[in-house]
């Protein structure tokens, strides 16, 4: 009797020890994208706000809290640093000598450079070309080489220190406010010149009620930039102010400090203080400040 001798199965194909990894979706990947950079920002950000944390914590403490602890919060909260330069020292004053040139500078500077580029697009010719070169060259002299001609100029004139002698100076700034300005208004379209000029309209009012509403985003990014110049501008105010009473803000910063010693607590809250207008101009125009900023990069 023959056996019959049946093969084994065959053996069941090993299945795979892990599933095929599929690949992220464009969601997910923006998601974590996204999640990154803000990682990233945040912590960029915390690191540049540990300075300010320190000036404005120590500000609450006197010279040997902050000795022992420098970092740390106040154990003895006090704001006698606070009434003491308020008080004792030209704060105030400096703070409305501050905003006088500021306020005046910054507003002529934009004047004489939005008229200035107005009149460079209205009147396009080799003369312009030329004068626009030659504009140039202020960005590439440097400043240093210019005080000793300046303070003689303005000591003839009797500017030397005072408030004005600062604004004319700061007048200067009006180049940097033409080539910000000349880029953008290049944009505009010429028939509502033409149309403006078909209905009658003269050159200043074509410029005051057609010009300068549209070009209101990069005027406004011209003036946060000039703002934030004049405001913190140290050399000018030094060389050319010496009453006490005609300082601005960052020179009482700069005499907070002793020649042999220093209250750095003191010195901290007057850097405070003088960070205060600044901050509250942010806050109140942060939202035209972005949008000038995002349609002036847009446009040009």
């Amino acid at each position: 009797m023959t056996t019959q001798h049946t093969s084994p199965a065959p053996a069941p194909v090993a299945a795979s020890a892990a599933p095929t990894a599929r690949g992220l979706s464009l969601s997910q990947r923006e998601r974590i994208g996204s999640a990154i950079r803000s990682v990233v920002v945040i912590a960029i950000a915390l690191i540049c706000a540990v300075p300010l944390y320190v000036v404005v914590v120590n500000t609450f403490k006197n010279s040997g809290d902050m000795a022992a602890d420098p970092f740390g919060l106040p154990t003895h909260f006090t704001l006698e640093n606070y009434t003491y330069a308020l008080e004792n020292l030209p704060v105030v004053q400096a703070t409305i000598n501050t905003l006088i040139v500021t306020v005046v500078g910054v507003f002529f500077m934009v004047i004489i450079g939005a008229l200035a580029a107005y009149g460079m697009v209205q009147k396009r010719s080799k003369l312009t070309a030329g004068i626009g070169a030659f504009l140039m060259l202020s960005f590439v002299i440097p400043g240093q080489t210019l005080l000793i001609p300046q303070y003689k100029m303005e000591a003839q004139f009797g500017l030397v220190d005072s408030l004005l002698g600062l604004i004319v100076l700061y007048l200067a700034g009006a180049t940097f406010c033409y080539f910000l300005i000349v880029q953008y208004m290049r944009g505009l379209p010429g028939e509502l010149f033409e149309a403006a000029r078909l209905d009658g309209a003269g050159p200043f009012r074509i410029f005051w009620q057609i010009v300068l509403p549209l070009i209101r985003p990069i005027l406004i990014t011209v003036v946060v930039f000039e703002t934030m110049w004049t405001w913190n501008d140290f050399m000018t105010p030094n060389i050319y102010i010496s009453s006490t009473e005609k300082q601005t803000l960052v020179l009482q910063v700069f005499n907070a400090m002793g020649q042999f010693s220093t209250n750095w607590p003191l010195f901290m809250t007057i850097t405070t203080i003088a960070l205060i207008p600044v901050f509250l101009f942010f806050i109140f125009c942060q939202k035209w400040i972005v949008a000038g900023l995002v349609a002036g990069s847009v446009k040009g």
